[in-house]
Parts: structure tokens; C-alpha cells; sequence
């Protein structure tokens, strides 16, 4: 795989987190129990549905999500990567490639591959219904074999909410023009 393209890969998985905790509650049919468990949490802490405040509950959890997403990528922790992301999963890269759960993962994993420490800034979560655009802007940097790279862009992350787990169904980046340092 090429430096480049697996820089890009990785820039654009940015914001997003491990895995959603998973609810230990039985289910009576897909999504019955984490529906009626969600509704509960929901009334325990006051918060009505679809209120202003639940909506920033739930933009506050996809944002603490993407973040764990993050460290998981520069961790290389497989599992939390793979674990935030729905099987269906597919990103465009900074040069139009299309890539699957599987390739993706699999350029994460590269042991010429490190990744910096990194932040996402001008971060912003929306919501319409069981959908989430998550999007920001990122500098990363690294190392692929012996050889630096430094990139920054630009993503869109969609989430779906599924069983009332959030994951990442579609990424895509645009590498941005490189700033003079």
C-alpha cells in the first residue's frame, strides 16, 4: 500500500470512538431492549426525547465515541477500531479510492504505520433522527516505514444508529492544500 493513500485512510477515520458501550440488558427482538433501556437512562436523568437536551446528550456521547475512535487508531487497537464501525462500512479517501471495513483495518495495522497523537478542530456533530454527520478538521502526522508525513484535511463521518449503537457507516476526506511552516 502507498504511503499517501494509507495516510489518507487513516486521517479520514478521525473522529470517532472505539465502541459504544454495550447494553447487558436481554433483548425481546433487535433493538427492543436497547430502545426501552435508552428510554429509561433517559427518563433516570431527567432528559425528555427529542428535547434540546437530549440532542446534546447524544451529540456529547458521538463526540466522546469519536474520540476514543481516535486514540484506538493511533493505538492500533483493532478490536476498538473495528468495533465502532458497521459492517457495511466504506470511506473515500483523499484520492477518490473506495475502501471496506477489511482494507481499511488492514491499513490501520501496518507496522510501517505510526501515527501521532493528533486533535480534530472545528469539530461538529448533526443530527436527523437515527443518522449523524460528524465532520472536522485535522492535522496529522506520522511516520510510514522511514519516511515522515504530514497532511491535513478535512472529513465527513456518518454514524447510523442500529440497535441503539451508533456506528460509522461512511467516511470521506479531502486532503487539504499544505499551509507553508
Amino acid at each position: 500500500m502507498r504511503p499517501p493513500r494509507l495516510a489518507f485512510a487513516l486521517l479520514s477515520a478521525l473522529a470517532l470512538a472505539a465502541c459504544s458501550p454495550q447494553n447487558s440488558t436481554p433483548q425481546a427482538a433487535p433493538g427492543a431492549a436497547s430502545s426501552t433501556a435508552s428510554a429509561v437512562a433517559r427518563a433516570a436523568s431527567g432528559v425528555a426525547p427529542g428535547t434540546p437536551a437530549a440532542e446534546a446528550e447524544i451529540k456529547a456521547q458521538l463526540q466522546a465515541q469519536a474520540e476514543r475512535w481516535d486514540r484506538a487508531i493511533v493505538a492500533k487497537d483493532r478490536a476498538a477500531i473495528a468495533g465502532n464501525m458497521a459492517e457495511d462500512f466504506r470511506q473515500i479517501d483523499g484520492e477518490g479510492h473506495l475502501e471496506d471495513i477489511d482494507s481499511f483495518v488492514a491499513g490501520l495495522m501496518d507496522p510501517q504505520l505510526q501515527i501521532a497523537p493528533y486533535t480534530v478542530q472545528d469539530f461538529e456533530v448533526r443530527l436527523y433522527g437515527d443518522v449523524a454527520v460528524l465532520s472536522g478538521r485535522t492535522h496529522m502526522s506520522g511516520s510510514y516505514g522511514d519516511k515522515p508525513f504530514e497532511t491535513d484535511y478535512r472529513y465527513i463521518d456518518l454514524y447510523v444508529k442500529r440497535e441503539g449503537q451508533w456506528k460509522i457507516v461512511s467516511v470521506q476526506i479531502t486532503k487539504l492544500p499544505t499551509a507553508p511552516r
